[in-house]
């Protein structure tokens, strides 16, 4: 039995379906059993982070767990699922952390994945980190002022990042969650090339056969843009800090990572734009 938590985020739900598909047993946690979406076979169990109970219930039974924490300041979700898995007897435990997690230049953020990683270090489990760069599908956020034919927001400037397809992260996961020999290792996970937001942008105007343009904020106008987001203030300043450290070309960090475990290489900035091209086109 393996069980995914973070069930029905990013990686998460994809790494559900790649199990399954795989035929199996899977067990998903999430806060919402009844919202849900997986496919027939796996198993839903309720559990939150902040009710440690319910996470020790899920953890029964189950082989090997891949653990996803809550991003931001409050890290020590990790060490508590952590925790739970080995109270539980769980052999081999994989942990989605973040690129640069440790790293003081990047800010507050860096800090967000240490406790959980030591945690694991400290486990006497199987263990294996997985630390991705910057999602591809991010741009999906972009997909209704492409749509609108209105300019995607930059916050980067040119600066250039590794950027990942989710599929790779989850199909990573997949394969160290079943594989030997990826005990103790931390991978970097990126794409084949670092590519920036007017790059990205290029790269759907190509697709959709139309402009797509990208504008450069201000430290004052990505404020505003993360507070509609609704985060709050320690949340937005720690991503200005990520964002810093980016534009200083610190995340132009391209790895052979996924090659390594998928025995194939990373797919493109533009290989995931092309599957998910109807996101932004106009209706």
């Amino acid at each position: 039995m393996i069980l995914v938590t973070g069930a029905t985020g990013t990686i998460g739900s994809e790494l559900v379906r790649q199990l399954a598909t795989r035929g199996e047993k899977v067990r998903a946690l999430t806060r919402d059993p009844a919202g849900a979406d997986v496919p027939a076979g796996v198993e839903v169990v309720r559990g939150d982070y902040h009710d440690q109970e319910s996470v020790r219930a899920a953890m029964a039974g189950v082989t090997a767990a891949f653990l996803v924490g809550v991003p931001g300041p409050d890290a020590q979700h990790d060490p508590g699922l952590v925790a739970a898995a080995r109270a539980a007897g769980v052999a081999r435990l994989v942990k989605l952390s973040a690129i640069a997690t440790g790293d003081p230049d990047l800010g507050p953020s860096a800090l967000w994945h240490v406790p959980g990683e030591e945690a694991l270090a400290r486990s006497g489990a199987q263990w294996t980190v997985l630390r991705p760069s910057a999602f591809a599908s991010n741009s999906l956020s972009w997909a209704r002022a492409v749509r609108a034919g209105e300019p995607v927001p930059n916050m980067t400037g040119d600066a250039r990042q590794g950027v990942v397809d989710p599929r790779d992260v989850s199909e990573a996961a997949v394969r160290v969650l079943l594989e030997p020999g990826h005990t103790g290792r931390t991978y970097t996970l990126t794409g084949p090339a670092a590519i920036g937001v007017p790059e990205q942008a290029a790269v759907l105007a190509s697709l959709l056969g139309r402009p797509v343009t990208a504008r450069e904020l201000s430290g004052d106008e990505t404020r505003e843009f993360l507070r509609g987001w609704g985060l709050g203030e320690e949340a937005v300043e720690a991503i200005l800090a990520g964002n810093a450290y980016v534009r200083r070309g610190r995340n132009e960090t391209v790895t052979d990572d996924v090659r390594r475990i998928l025995g194939r290489p990373a797919r493109s900035y533009r290989a995931w734009a092309e599957d998910h091209r109807a996101s932004f086109t106009r209706h």
